[in-house]
């Protein structure tokens, strides 16, 4: 199985693009700290982190061909991580039925992050440190703000047996413990 340290080389070699391998590494964060709310074993722990961490290693070769997305991560990483991980992968971006819990967790998270980032964003700082959990439950009825974060698809947290205030408290608070990792 692939280390953490060759899954974020991978990321930052195949992606490129600052953002999305800190998108990428935002989501790892979440996904490992909905592993350790769930009390999973460290080996899980990690496999959750990682297939957080490498979701998106196609997204530079599948940005004109979405239809693609997922799927060629999928192949790449044949042999470098378990089945499990690969069907989350495949599960986020819609090539595969969210079965198992992390499908789902990786599904919810996904956007999370674009929408966590768009609160800090917005503040004179530009700091994850200042966003609080109700400055995020108002945003989410605002249909304007992060648009590109699909709020059907964070609701997904109730498929984990989460309410969303309780999944988004959760996610920033990830977020917020590697802010200097993201820039943020």
């Amino acid at each position: 199985m692939i280390d953490r340290e060759r899954a974020l080389e991978l990321v930052r070699e195949r992606i490129g693009n600052r953002n999305l391998v800190n998108h990428c590494v935002a989501t790892e964060a979440i996904m490992r700290a909905l592993a350790v709310r769930f009390e999973l074993p460290e080996d899980d722990v990690e496999r959750w982190a990682l297939a957080g961490l490498l979701h998106d290693l196609d997204y530079a070769q599948t940005a004109e061909d979405f239809e693609r997305h997922g799927v060629l991560t999928a192949e790449m990483l044949a042999g470098e991580i378990d089945d499990e991980m690969r069907h989350a992968i495949l599960a986020h971006a819609d090539k595969a039925p969210r079965e198992s819990r992390m499908d789902v967790a990786l599904y919810a998270a996904d956007p999370t992050t674009g929408f966590i980032v768009a609160a800090a964003l917005v503040r004179p700082d530009k700091s994850l440190a200042g966003v609080q959990l109700k400055s995020l439950t108002k945003r989410w009825k605002e249909k304007a703000f992060a648009r590109g974060a699909s709020r059907d698809q964070m609701a997904a947290c109730a498929d984990l047996g989460m309410e969303r205030d309780d999944f988004l408290a959760l996610s920033l608070a990830a977020m917020q413990a590697i802010s200097d990792d993201l820039g943020l």
